[in-house]
């Protein structure tokens, strides 16, 4: 059962002159039953001629360039055109004259360049045979060749329709693929953001407050021990999304930041000198894995925002898991806001209104009326990681 499936997909890898040549002995041995002798397309009305050795070279020369019908469709038109006309002037009528309207409808689809040139050419040289057939005594009369030329160009307009439809499917999956790339890039740049921007500023601010503790070891040596952790706690987040890139990567393996990782986060937003205020109340639902990721960002951005810009000032979490929602509240006394203070790109504010409004939340940050700066979050639960 396996292998049938795979039965298309490996048809589709061969060659398409392989996989248009079954077609083209479908048009020659159809021209050689004797069922369909001298049944087939007829332009002209002249008298049926009986099959000769001749006529062998005429089959060949209508249907065998099929095979190459989307690898050099102008070369295949040209000789069964060719062996169409020799067809009809000398009154076989097999019918393998119809592998003509095949094609003009690969020409008309996957002719590349100079398509108004091979129309012109073909038009003229079925004006040529129509006056040959005409002056060998055919009854056609200008209608009959007229329909018969409306009826190529149909087919001409039929492969032509294809081509317009193949290439806007091409340039419709284009603009997916360049949509999917640009969010895609959109998305490693917030991580990278949410991952890097808490960490680093931890540091940073770290450093700046060990500078003057050099006349008290003891804190000194708890700053830097501090500092350490940061940075390795950085550098297992990196790793951790360096491997989430590879495309080698497991889905299943990383470690997704949650609310249940909040306390550490908590930690050591204090270890920086932050006095922060942690509450924490109800159950995470169930199944609200990405309701958590989201959550867990709100804390960390807001965190982050309060040591780059209020560093030293009280700041409150609170995280309330609602039926069917979680709320993440964190206000900052100070006056620091993390989309105009200097240094800030506003980048991680307006990541997060992107990542809750995409669950179906609601986002706000701005400074609150008795000063300081509050960043709220309603995001539904529920959501599938």
């Amino acid at each position: 059962m396996i292998k049938l499936r795979r039965l298309p997909d490996l048809w589709r890898q061969w060659p398409t002159t392989v996989r248009d040549l079954p077609l083209a002995l479908a048009f020659a041995l159809a021209a050689v039953a004797p069922a369909l002798e001298q049944h087939g397309t007829q332009v002209g009305d002249l008298p049926d001629h009986p099959y000769d050795a001749l006529t062998v070279g005429v089959v060949a020369l209508e249907c065998l360039p099929l095979a190459v019908r989307r690898r050099w469709p102008v070369v295949c038109l040209a000789l069964v055109s060719l062996g169409f006309a020799i067809d009809q002037l000398r009154g076989y009528h097999t019918v393998s004259g119809a592998a003509l309207a095949i094609a003009l409808v690969s020409a008309g689809a996957y002719a590349e360049r100079r398509r108004w040139v091979v129309a012109g050419l073909g038009s003229a040289a079925y004006v040529a045979l129509a006056i040959s057939l005409d002056r060998l005594g055919s009854a056609e009369g200008v209608t009959g060749f007229t329909t018969f030329y409306l009826l190529m160009a149909l087919a001409w307009g039929i492969g032509a329709w294809l081509r317009q439809t193949r290439a806007a499917e091409a340039e419709r999956r284009r603009h997916v693929e360049e949509a999917t790339r640009t969010a895609e890039r959109t998305r490693i740049a917030r991580e990278l953001h949410d991952v890097v921007t808490h960490h680093v500023t931890a540091m940073v601010v770290q450093a700046e407050a060990a500078r003057y503790l050099t006349g008290a070891p003891d804190k000194l040596d708890q700053t830097l021990t501090a500092i350490t952790g940061t940075g390795r706690r950085a550098i297992g987040d990196l790793r951790q999304l360096l491997d989430l890139l590879n495309p080698d990567h497991s889905a299943g393996d990383p470690r997704t930041p949650a609310v249940g990782d909040l306390d550490t986060l908590v930690d050591q937003t204090r270890q920086a000198g932050q006095p922060v205020e942690f509450v924490r109340d109800g159950t995470p639902a169930a199944g609200a894995g990405s309701a958590e990721v989201a959550a867990y960002r709100v804390v960390q951005e807001a965190l982050t925002n309060a040591l780059k810009y209020a560093h030293g000032s009280r700041t409150r979490v609170h995280v309330h898991h609602g039926e069917g929602q979680t709320t993440v509240e964190v206000s900052t006394d100070g006056s620091g806001s993390g989309g105009a203070s200097p240094g800030g790109s506003g980048r991680g504010l307006a990541g997060l209104r992107e990542r809750v409004t995409v669950l179906g939340g609601d986002f706000s940050a701005g400074a609150q009326d008795g000063g300081g700066f509050l960043v709220r979050a309603r995001i539904p639960a529920g959501s599938p990681s």
